[in-house]
């Protein structure tokens, strides 16, 4: 009988366990020594490293600000954001690029519910590849390309991870919608071809959203579905969030455009209740 056959034993070795630190885990409590000035380790909300193929979720306060670091240049964080009072609200691509009249995401943009209001916007932006085109990798899709597209498999896919993510708040398959993809983008040409931007590129890109209504975050970090090279390639992105002020009347990015404006008016409308 092995070690780990033996449930005592089993136990013993879970125990001495405590304590290992990994790469890609939530830090608990959490703790960073890179916040912005002004930001008190007591408003950290969330610290975490999210592996190459990994995912991770969080419901965040409105006023938030999520930092995301693409710490080896070669990450690209799928993003599905949801109403978190009211998931059948949550993030649509097409009314993001529809309303702002701009399909490339980037500093003032906006990140558009299905119902008009402003789940979160770009503070920062030091990327400037992000993708409203594509969506994500599914079983198929991997599976076509790396010859096993399974959750538990060696390419795991961007969709099942989306799942394995919204399944934490009580959401379903039917609840994964379009995402947008970070870190990663895509641009049309003049004759309507998709040129994705892959990489790899200088690590440590950064971006910061913050959240304009309290929302759920699913982050899923998969290789892009248009990634032309053979072997499922991606690495590490880092995700910290921390409390923030609630956008103020005179925000710049509030009063951007008209089409911003009125988002942000619904939004403030919906929690005058």
């Amino acid at each position: 009988m092995t070690t780990l056959a033996n449930p005592t034993a089993a136990r013993d070795h879970a125990r001495a366990m405590a304590g290992t630190l990994v790469e890609a885990m939530p830090v608990l409590p959490p703790v960073a020594d890179d916040l912005p000035d002004g930001v008190s380790a007591d408003d950290l909300l969330w610290e975490e490293t999210i592996a190459a193929g990994g995912y991770a979720t969080r419901r965040l306060s409105r006023g938030a600000r999520l930092r995301l670091i693409d710490l080896k240049g070669d990450a690209c964080a799928s993003l599905l954001i949801f109403n978190a009072e009211m998931p059948t609200e949550r993030l649509n691509v097409a009314d993001t690029v529809k309303v702002q009249w701009n399909a490339y995401l980037g500093t003032g943009k906006l990140l558009l519910s299905d119902m008009g209001r402003v789940l979160m916007s770009f503070l920062e932006d030091g990327a400037g590849t992000h993708d409203t085109f594509c969506g994500t990798s599914n079983a198929a899709t991997n599976a076509a390309k790396y010859g096993n597209g399974a959750n538990s498999g060696p390419a795991p896919n961007g969709r099942d991870r989306f799942l394995l993510g919204a399944a934490k708040h009580g959401l379903q398959r039917r609840d994964v919608h379009p995402c947008v993809n970070l870190f990663k983008g895509a641009r049309i040409e003049a004759d309507g071809s998709i040129v994705p931007q892959i990489g790899p590129f200088a690590p440590f890109r950064s971006l910061v959203l913050r959240a304009e209504m309290e929302v759920i975050v699913v982050i899923a970090n998969c290789p892009h579905v248009l990634d032309p090279r053979e072997d499922w390639t991606v690495t590490p992105v880092r995700a910290t969030a921390w409390r923030g002020p609630v956008t103020a009347a005179d925000d710049a990015i509030r009063n951007g455009t008209p089409e911003g404006l009125r988002a942000f008016e619904n939004v403030e409308d919906y929690f005058r209740r």
